[in-house]
């Protein structure tokens, strides 16, 4: 039996069995190819959700691939919490995402995490709930509709110092603990309010947690527990983790935190991975700037293959795909995807 895009990305995030392998994002997915196509600047379609919806469609419009994502910048969630973010407004066609300005808190002492009780209507939140609405709209029959947030303990690197609470994990555990607590509780309610506008699916980067920065033992005592409660939570749709940089010596742990797929980038064994993982469902692990940016089409036509070849369930990228990527590279991935991806 044949699925459309949108029924084979959701039926592999849901364990079964597809016919090809998908070519699909859960984070940034975004152009400048395509927002030019539209007439838009890149810092418009971080505020405006018509133009956000129709920047995030125009990855699928233009070349096929296969979900829909929004937002694109990190600090949707921080900024709903109290953090100040700062916007480009430049002329041009720089690639400048909006940046935490400024923090609401140093230290874990001085954290008071306050989720806004209309939050539906918090920052910018209603801004991609609307975008979801869109694209779900006039999309949702075709292609899976996605959306993300950073995970606990990256979110918590956003609006209080980072050093400082790894410090602090350390000295006042209890209190770390209890404000990661806090900020699962606020991911759930965010999550909840996107997939109740159609987000098909939830990805959760908590690329803050990657063993370039914290030792597996602080992972499995910090990090794992609240990605373990955050994911038994959140049973409406389906999700995945994704952490960028060395995942090897973590991805044990990525498994059991309790998400229907996990994403690791380029710097994964990913055959090592599968050997290790067995069924569960692993998405990668494609550098979405040094090979699709950067690379011939004939350097991604050979990274995709190699992909699919070391195990990979779906075709994703190790981060955002960095918007400047030539159209030709785009295409030639979506067309190696059909070549190679075939069950």
């Amino acid at each position: 039996m044949s699925y459309s895009s949108r029924e084979t990305v959701l039926r592999l995030l849901r364990g079964e069995s597809v016919d090809y392998v998908p070519n699909f994002s859960g984070m940034g997915s975004i152009t400048l190819y395509g927002i030019k196509q539209l007439g838009y600047r890149f810092n418009e379609v971080h505020v405006d959700a018509h133009k956000m919806a129709e920047a995030a469609a125009s990855t699928y419009r233009l070349f096929g691939f296969e979900s829909v994502i929004v937002p694109f910048d990190m600090g949707v969630e921080a900024e709903a919490l109290g953090a100040e973010v700062k916007y480009y407004e430049k002329e041009g066609d720089q690639i400048i995402y909006p940046v935490i300005s400024k923090k609401l808190a140093a230290t874990v002492d001085e954290l008071n995490l306050e989720i806004p009780a209309d939050l539906a209507h918090a920052g910018r939140i209603p801004v991609v709930i609307e975008a979801i609405r869109i694209l779900k709209e006039e999309l949702g029959d075709e292609v899976a509709v996605g959306s993300w947030v950073l995970g606990p303990f990256t979110e918590m690197g956003q609006i209080m110092d980072l050093e400082n609470l790894l410090k602090m994990s350390l000295k006042k555990g209890k209190l770390v603990n209890q404000h990661l607590s806090d900020m699962v509780d606020y991911l759930v309610q965010v999550v909840n309010l996107y997939i109740e506008a159609g987000a098909d699916f939830i990805t959760v980067r908590e690329m803050g947690a990657t063993s370039d920065i914290l030792s597996p033992r602080m992972f499995k005592k910090l990090v794992l527990p609240h990605l373990q409660d955050f994911f038994g939570r959140v049973t409406e749709a389906p999700t995945v983790l994704h952490i960028c940089g060395n995942t090897n010596p973590i991805v044990e742990m990525m498994a059991q935190a309790g998400a229907d797929a996990i994403s690791v980038d380029q710097k994964n064994d990913l055959g090592r991975t599968r050997e290790l993982l067995g069924d569960v469902v692993l998405l990668g692990n494609y550098s979405p700037y040094g090979v699709l940016c950067e690379g011939t089409p004939e350097a991604v036509d050979e990274t995709i293959h190699q992909v699919i070849t070391d195990g990979a369930d779906g075709i994703w990228p190790g981060c955002d795909i960095w918007p400047s990527v030539p159209p030709e590279n785009m295409e030639a991935m979506m067309q190696a995807t059909q070549k190679y991806g075939a069950k």
